[in-house]
């Protein structure tokens, strides 16, 4: 049983690495075209609403798609000042009950609120508001589905993880995800 919990685990770790590490390539994406918008306004003296509206899909596409990476990394915001120094048994239990009260929770009504938003949009095939912006906000949108389910994905993970190592079974747990590899906020590679 908790083998496989443990290859569970790793299955959604592997998922949300692989989604955060291509959508983190998002961020140079938004560079460049948010340095072609300036360029275009003050250089060219035009613009194109479609580019400006680009960037800004980008940046949301990106931060709803790595938010769970940044949880399996360890990268959101704690109260550090009492988990830090925390026993590995106090940070599973405090994680266990945060994911289970907090997160989880959370993560459905983020997917019950947002999924007659999102499907409203994509039986419009809803566009962007401005005159000449963007095409196919709907896809956009649908962004704020993938969130909600690849963070509860990863807040399962994290449950798994505390109840392998209240269950005494830290072994099966892969070394980028124990926790003394997010005991001082950083991931040992």
């Amino acid at each position: 049983m908790l083998t496989t919990l443990a290859a569970l685990m790793r299955l959604i770790n592997s998922i949300n690495k692989i989604i955060g590490k291509i959508t983190s390539w998002l961020s140079l994406g938004i560079v460049l075209v948010c340095f072609w918008v300036v360029f275009e306004r003050y250089v060219l003296g035009s613009t194109q609403l479609w580019a400006q509206d680009l960037y800004v899909w980008l940046n949301g596409a990106m931060f709803t798609a790595v938010a769970a990476f940044a949880l399996f990394r360890g990268d959101h915001v704690r109260v550090d000042i009492f988990y830090r120094p925390a026993s590995t048994r106090f940070k599973a239990i405090a994680d266990l009950i945060g994911v289970c009260v907090f997160l989880l929770p959370f993560m459905w009504v983020v997917y019950y609120y947002g999924m007659p938003f999102v499907q409203r949009s994509w039986n419009l095939l809803e566009n962007s508001a401005n005159v000449g912006g963007m095409p196919g906000l709907y896809i956009l949108k649908s962004f704020i589905i993938v969130f909600a389910v690849l963070v509860a994905l990863q807040g399962l993970a994290m449950a798994i993880r505390s109840l392998l190592v209240l269950g005494k079974r830290e072994d099966l747990i892969p070394s980028d995800f124990s926790y003394s590899a997010h005991g001082d906020g950083t991931i040992k590679e």
